[in-house]
């Protein structure tokens, strides 16, 4: 018996998703619960697994192409079993042999080939005929082209050419002379179209300020220094970071400005009763934003744990769409590649935004003494239409109090 392979029911808020990846082709065993095929959309990629045991029959939707919510993407024989090795490379009776390769035969050929693995190679400048195929019956995978991508790159740069002959191979296998202009054209992935979507119409749709701040950070660094192994060996390996004190100090400072934590909802203005905060988390395929809920019951440990592993779920494409949905609040830290100020965009339909950034020493005025402190920059963007700046520059140095003398997130003062 057929069954149908269907992509998921997608929420509201996505129309549609691409077929990502096929782990499994027309002929092979499924296990139930085995992963099948990956649907990507524009904030997660969704896995679809077997409903049974069986074959994977025909594939209706390929890699790339576009799927609705619930449509047929192929079919799995229930109960049936995959055919011999032997006899799966052999051609039908009166069928030309084109399962196998033949002498002679490259992987270039179209029945060897997958057209997303095919659009891949020639992206990536690969000679199809030198590809070698992992797949049934000898045929290239998209796994098999990134190998041979991943293999290119970490090729020594001494063997692309020779030395008498400079030449640049720039996503291409043709030699260039020195002087041409190469271009490479590659489709935006879904994620990253969305973003820059979101990233727009926040930009024009709100009245968005930017106030900054700088704050001591040698309280909370001594702190660290002084506790972070036994914190680590109390909490199973969690290891203590800045992120959870930046969490804390805003929770709290959420509470005291509650229009900082609230959203405009049409003509009216949303007054959220806890404190749900995304942290901004970098993975392959774009800036990803998943959610801490009610951080004003969770402890410091609670705040790493949760962070660490929403960050390995990120760079395995494993995040849920639960775990990026809602929040009221966001905290991006782009100090972790460098930055040492920048204006963060507020993700709607939240009000605010907090931007973290480098810690850097620099010489400072103290008590009419100059001191050399770690300091950092903080931004907060925030939705001018809802939060008076007033409010956004006394929420900001709430959260410089809060960190620059810990005892009051304890004391709560």
């Amino acid at each position: 018996m057929a069954i149908e392979i269907k992509a998921p029911t997608f929420p509201e808020s996505i129309a549609d998703g691409t077929v990502a990846t096929w782990h499994k082709q027309p002929g092979d065993a499924v296990k139930r619960d085995e992963l099948i095929v990956d649907i990507e959309t524009d904030k997660v990629v969704l896995e679809v697994l077997a409903e049974a045991d069986g074959v994977l029959g025909d594939i209706v939707k390929g890699e790339g192409e576009t799927v609705l919510s619930a449509e047929l993407l192929g079919t799995l024989n229930d109960g049936a079993t995959a055919a011999p090795k032997s006899e799966a490379a052999a051609p039908a009776a009166g069928a030309p042999a084109a399962a196998a390769p033949a002498a002679g035969e490259s992987a270039g050929d179209d029945q060897l080939l997958n057209p997303a693995a095919r659009k891949l190679a020639e992206e990536s400048g690969l000679n199809l005929a030198e590809l070698k195929g992992t797949g049934k019956g000898g045929r290239v995978t998209k796994e098999d082209v990134l190998n041979a991508i991943e293999a290119k790159k970490s090729a020594p740069a001494a063997a692309a050419a020779p030395a008498a002959k400079p030449a640049a191979a720039v996503a291409s296998s043709v030699v260039l002379s020195e002087g041409d202009r190469v271009e490479k054209r590659v489709p935006m992935t879904r994620l990253r179209a969305r973003i820059a979507e979101r990233l727009v119409d926040a930009q024009s749709s709100m009245a968005m300020l930017t106030t900054y701040n700088e704050i001591d950070m040698k309280p909370i660094m001594d702190l660290r220094k002084k506790y972070k192994d036994l914190f680590e060996k109390k909490h199973n390996g969690v290891r203590l970071g800045f992120m959870s004190f930046f969490v804390k100090a805003a929770t709290e400072a959420l509470k005291r400005f509650p229009a900082v934590n609230a959203s405009i909802d049409g003509k009216d203005v949303v007054y959220h009763g806890y404190q749900d905060i995304g942290v901004a988390v970098s993975s392959d395929r774009g800036l990803v934003v998943p959610v801490l809920r009610n951080t004003e019951f969770m402890s410091l440990a609670q705040i790493e744990g949760t962070i660490g592993e929403y960050g390995r779920k990120a760079r395995d494409g494993k995040l849920s769409m639960e775990e990026m949905t809602g929040g009221t609040f966001t905290i991006s830290n782009g100090g972790v590649f460098g930055s040492l100020l920048s204006s963060p965009i507020v993700n709607p339909p939240q009000a605010a935004i907090l931007g973290m950034h480098k810690i850097q020493e620099r010489p400072m005025a103290v008590n009419g003494q100059v001191v050399v402190l770690p300091m950092m920059y903080l931004a907060l963007s925030y939705d001018h239409r809802l939060i008076d700046g007033k409010e956004a520059v006394s929420f900001l140095v709430a959260i410089k109090e809060l960190l620059e003398d810990p005892a009051r997130m304890l004391l709560d003062i």
